[in-house]
């Protein structure tokens, strides 16, 4: 029987010639990714162990993302900690104020990672790294403690989904529509522990923003990662980045999979989820009832050039409903000063929102726009399970960055065709 590109993947890193959904085996590591959050914890793990060296300083990435700048004294505790960390073993690839991003928009900007490389991140998030060909996949901080000093870990290794794509992409619809969409057709649970891999003439409709959304969001489905096969969209954005050898990997065609999903791209509109679960879909022209109080533009998700121009493109020459506020997050500094050249951020202080320097803030609940009870927010984050953003009793909905403008000027759940 044939392999999956994931199966192929853990194979090469395993050393093995062929692996086999369930079997556990022990791979190679082509990086390690922690945050300000996670890092301590993995840290504290690696010295109890009595770790006195790390595999590899330039496979290692930290990046302080989700409470820096620091919100709070025990924010700026755990940034010491990394930062002491950091300098004792010369970790290259460390990034605080000034150098930081969100780190699954950073790495690939970075060219960190590469197609066809095994990637962990004591994060969930960390299967964003599969929109370029890679297997990435989050863990937990005690794994990747070991795997700074081992630079490798063990897996099972998934069966896979197959998600056929076809069609072509409507006017405001993007990635962000097409996994809330997926999502809704199967569930969080849906891919549990499985691979979701996406094929089909409708790749190459996608952006390599859209792919990285996508990618993104596949642990919302319960996936073990999710991953697009590398074309020219791929090597156009890689080229630019990556200068080490990579190796593009193929599905064989008689490989195994549990299901396939189609989604024809010419059916999926500008979708929302509503509280409190990424499967609860809509169409944004559903929304006209739900008054919101905040939009969040920005996060891992979608905070790329592409997703603010988009909501920027909306927001031009209008204003935000009266009481609603607007937070955007450009997801690096790179992407931060790209917006000013443009005049992004003109624009969205002009409708009336603030535009602040990349963190994760309020996608965790963390800072910089929690919500208090009763409140509502449409944002581009991830996630949206109760007290998400911040009180038990606030609600998220999650939306593409042009749903997200359009619900800000209308004061409610909006499609961008409604503005």
């Amino acid at each position: 029987m044939g392999m999956t590109m994931t199966q192929k993947i853990l194979a090469k890193h395993a050393g093995l010639p062929s692996v086999r959904a369930g079997q556990l085996i022990q791979a190679k590591l082509d990086l390690v990714l922690g945050n300000d959050i996670t890092t301590p914890v993995a840290v504290n793990e690696f010295e109890a162990a009595g770790f006195d060296r790390v595999f590899d300083k330039s496979k290692i990435a930290l990046v302080m993302d989700h409470f820096a700048p620091n919100k709070d004294i025990k924010a700026a505790a755990q940034c010491k900690q990394c930062r002491a960390f950091a300098r004792r073993f010369d970790i290259d690839n460390y990034f605080d104020v000034g150098e930081m991003g969100i780190e699954h928009a950073l790495l690939p900007e970075k060219g960190l990672v590469a197609p066809g490389e095994a990637v962990i991140g004591a994060d969930s998030h960390t299967c964003t790294y599969g929109a370029l060909g890679a297997f990435s996949t989050g863990v937990g901080s005690t794994d990747m403690g070991a795997a700074m000093a081992a630079g490798q870990t063990w897996f099972k290794v998934p069966s896979a989904i197959k998600v056929n794509l076809t069609g072509k992409l409507r006017p405001f619809v993007s990635g962000k529509d097409v996994i809330l969409t997926l999502i809704g057709m199967i569930g969080v649970d849906g891919a549990r522990y499985q691979s979701l891999e996406f094929a089909g003439p409708g790749v190459g409709e996608l952006s390599i923003y859209d792919r990285l959304t996508i990618s993104n969001m596949a642990i919302e489905a319960g996936a073990k990662n999710g991953i697009f096969p590398v074309d020219d969209v791929t090597r156009a954005y890689v080229s630019e980045r990556v200068s080490r050898p990579w190796t593009a990997y193929e599905a064989d065609p008689d490989a195994e999979y549990e299901r396939v999903v189609e989604i024809d791209l010419s059916r999926v509109d500008c979708t929302v989820a509503y509280p409190h679960l990424p499967e609860n879909a809509h169409s944004a022209r559903e929304g006209k009832d739900i008054k919101i109080d905040q939009i969040v533009i920005g996060s891992c998700t979608n905070g790329q050039l592409p997703d603010l121009e988009a909501a920027a493109a909306i927001l031009k020459g209008k204003h935000l409903a009266k009481d609603v506020r607007g937070i955007v997050i450009p997801a690096t500094m790179n992407i931060y000063r790209e917006c000013m050249k443009r005049g992004l951020t003109d624009i969205f202080l002009d409708a009336g929102c603030i535009v602040s320097t990349p963190t994760c803030g309020p996608c965790l609940g963390g800072y910089m726009g929690i919500l208090a009870a009763g409140e509502r927010c449409v944002s581009t984050t991830n996630r949206n399970f109760v007290g998400r953003m911040g009180h038990v009793d606030s609600e998220v909905y999650l939306a593409s960055p042009a749903v997200a403008a359009a619900s800000g000027i209308a004061g409610h759940i909006a499609h961008p065709e409604e503005v």
